[in-house]
């Protein structure tokens, strides 16, 4: 897992034009959020490192138009793709949410062609465990 999360990131990396790179330990996964500014809010993707799966975040994806029907939950804000392996963020289809994932940032990307800036942030105080439970374990109190 460890392997395929640093290609998929730096798959990704290579696909957000410059902007930032907020790191962050939240709950039950790692995730690498990408957004134009330090805003933490003006995010708009993100790639969600769990313990046995990555899954790409559209923080702003129920507004995307979505032909092919890729795009994952029903909340009024965020929509996600789970991917099959880090190969799967060159599929046409799924470049083109990203596309347009980042046409509609605001404020707009700065299109210099510069990798994203890297922020480690901590969001969350109190961690749960990331693996799952060994079957027959019992949970402490």
């Amino acid at each position: 897992m460890s392997a395929t999360a640093s290609d998929t990131r730096a798959r990704m990396r290579t696909r957000v034009p410059g902007g930032v790179e907020f790191v962050y330990d939240n709950y039950n996964a790692l995730v690498f959020g990408f957004g134009p500014t330090e805003r933490v809010s003006d995010a708009i993707l993100s790639l969600a490192i769990f313990p046995q799966w990555v899954t790409l975040c559209f923080l702003k994806g129920a507004k995307l138009r979505d032909p092919k029907k890729l795009l994952q939950g029903s909340g009024n804000i965020v929509r996600t793709v789970r991917l099959s392996s880090p190969a799967h963020l060159g599929d046409p289809d799924v470049e083109s949410l990203i596309a347009a994932a980042i046409a509609t940032a605001t404020p707009a990307y700065d299109l210099d062609g510069s990798k994203p800036r890297t922020i480690v942030k901590s969001i969350s105080a109190k961690q749960r465990p990331r693996r799952p439970a060994e079957s027959g374990a019992r949970k402490s109190k």
